[in-house]
């Protein structure tokens, strides 16, 4: 279930090479060691309507929003969140050497009970 949905402000089209950022999540969220591999998503939508803080044109913003399903750990969900923002800031630095750019990630467990999936690609990567 470990979904990470990256959502960028539009005015980062050039300044920030998001294929490379999921392509990266993908690789550290996995390296976490918590997460079946057929289960990892990583996806980015753009932006293209937003106005953040004192609305200069050179503001830009990343929120990363990691959706997991219960069963582990404050240290572990910690660690993980620790490892992905890491890895977001090693990708984006450029991005910090202006005062015109924010990131943000946040953690949220899904209710197991409220939450339905089917998925034909566990099968195959488990060699069944």
């Amino acid at each position: 279930m470990p979904h990470l949905a990256i959502e960028y402000s539009a005015n980062l089209e050039g300044r920030a090479d998001i294929g490379a950022l999921c392509e990266r999540l993908l690789k550290t969220v996995l390296e976490t060691g918590l997460f079946e591999i057929g289960a990892v998503r990583v996806r980015a939508f753009r932006a293209d309507h937003f106005a953040i803080a004192d609305k200069l044109p050179e503001n830009a913003f990343i929120d990363l929003n990691f959706r997991i399903g219960k069963g582990r750990t404050d240290e572990e969900k910690k660690r993980a969140g620790e490892a992905i923002f890491a890895a977001a800031i090693d990708v984006l630095g450029p991005l910090f050497e202006t005062p015109h750019f924010a990131l943000s990630l946040e953690i949220r467990e899904i209710d197991s009970e409220l939450s339905w999936k089917k998925n034909a690609i566990h099968p195959r990567l488990r060699g069944k």
